[in-house]
């Protein structure tokens, strides 16, 4: 069962156990990859949606940390409720430990020897990584080796 079925499944079986809060967030990423295969004029793979699903969870990570900052607990509590939700979608995540592993090997692939060579190993390495790591912890693992 690929993604986009698996979506399909998950969101008849919210509606039958009546778990609005579950319907409406399978939703509202659901309409993401429908508007983004209407402009493509095309199905999307399950790599694109692994991008989709990525890209919603950073957004509603940020929006959390902003939401913490303003003491709105009750919106802060729903941003986690859909990030958990959304994370169940995505591979399994890499361990800081495992994603250092990678970037070693990724560094000593490209040759990198500083903190100039970042773009070059950065390309090599996300497409790696893709969706079962957060960038931010990959960045900062490149930045601490190339130093």
């Amino acid at each position: 069962m690929n993604l986009s079925e698996r979506l399909n499944e998950d969101m008849k079986q919210a509606m039958k156990s009546k778990d609005k809060f579950k319907l409406s967030t399978i939703r509202m990423v659901r309409s993401t990859i429908k508007n983004l295969e209407i402009e493509l004029k095309r199905d999307l793979d399950d790599n694109e949606l692994l991008d989709i699903l990525s890209r919603e969870i950073k957004q509603r990570k940020d929006a959390l940390q902003e939401f913490e900052k303003a003491g709105r607990d009750e919106l802060a509590e729903s941003n986690k409720a859909e990030i958990e939700i959304l994370s169940q979608y995505l591979p399994a995540q890499l361990t800081e430990e495992e994603i250092k592993v990678i970037v070693q090997q990724t560094i000593q692939e490209t040759g990198a020897s500083s903190k100039a060579d970042m773009g070059k190993v950065m390309a090599a390495l996300m497409p790696k990584v893709k969706g079962r790591a957060d960038g931010k912890l990959v960045n900062q693992a490149v930045q601490q080796f190339l130093q």
